[in-house]
């Protein structure tokens, strides 16, 4: 039966199956069967890949293979450990245990340090961005909201919502706000020390595009602390007083919050300007003194 798969395509079945002398019938049955068989094994794969994943997210991204395998086997679903940290590589997910482990060595062999010193005003917008990633919970699902502000007008300037917080979520938000802002040089980027943040992924983009990474020092969450205050906004006055209907709902509700927040929300800081204000303002005046 091998050597009629191998050839099978090459030649007609009449003539395979009259040259080796096996009736077609039989040839039909065994192609059928393993077609249906790789097709089964490709579900449960995909299966399994979601399981692992809800596991993985459940547990805030703290499982390695070797737990999530015995929750699954808990459910009566079999599974290695070896099998699992395959398919956990394949689906791009690990133990934030080993993650952080491998991305401070990582970063510890470089020269990154907090350089903003909680200096929370500059003099013009795209000098210095700051971001966060904040986890809620809607519907027994653990969600994640990446944001980046620009510290001049404390607008937000790109953010994204994902089921995984993972290092492609920080890169995808920072190259839209760098795609839309366009900054010139000079931009410093301050962060707290996430494993995101500090991912040989992220820093190596840093580096390309000449933009100067900032940490907040360990323990010390007011280093980062406007990112800290709008999220404690967002979950005050949009997330924990919504009752939303759907995924979709929610998703269109951070959406309108933070359209009110850069467009219509004073803020002190700013003199009770709202951070679009704040920018128009800038650009405006940068417009006047160029005429003159």
């Amino acid at each position: 039966m091998k050597a009629l798969e191998s050839l099978y395509g090459q030649f007609s079945v009449h003539t395979l199956c009259e040259a080796l002398e096996v009736p077609r019938g039989t040839f039909y049955n065994h192609i059928f069967r393993n077609k249906q068989s790789d097709t089964l094994a490709a579900k449960r794969l995909e299966q399994l890949k979601v399981q692992i994943q809800n596991i993985y997210n459940d547990s805030e991204q703290i499982h390695g293979a070797e737990k999530i395998a015995a929750i699954l086997h808990t459910k009566r679903i079999k599974a290695s450990e070896k099998y699992v940290s395959e398919i956990m590589k394949e689906i791009g997910i690990s133990s934030v245990g080993i993650t952080a482990k491998q991305d401070y060595k990582k970063w510890e062999k470089g020269k990154n340090r907090n350089f903003l010193h909680q200096q929370f005003h500059t003099d013009r917008p795209n000098q210095v961005w700051v971001s966060d990633i904040t986890i809620f919970k809607f519907s027994d699902k653990y969600y994640y909201l990446c944001a980046i502000i620009d510290l001049f007008s404390r607008k937000i300037i790109s953010y994204r919502i994902s089921q995984s917080s993972s290092t492609q979520l920080l890169t995808k938000t920072f190259r839209q706000a760098y795609s839309e802002r366009k900054p010139e040089t000079g931009l410093m980027f301050h962060s707290d020390r996430g494993t995101q943040y500090i991912s040989y992924t992220f820093v190596r983009l840093l580096e390309t595009l000449g933009v100067k990474q900032s940490l907040s020092r360990t323990g010390r969450p007011h280093d980062n602390a406007v990112s800290e205050a709008f999220f404690s906004i967002l979950k005050k006055e949009e997330l924990y007083r919504r009752h939303y209907k759907s995924e979709i709902d929610m998703i269109q509700g951070i959406h309108r919050f933070i359209n009110f927040y850069n467009n219509e929300r004073p803020h002190s800081t700013l003199q009770y300007k709202t951070p679009v204000q704040k920018e128009q303002e800038y650009w405006d005046k940068k417009k006047e003194s160029s005429l003159k």
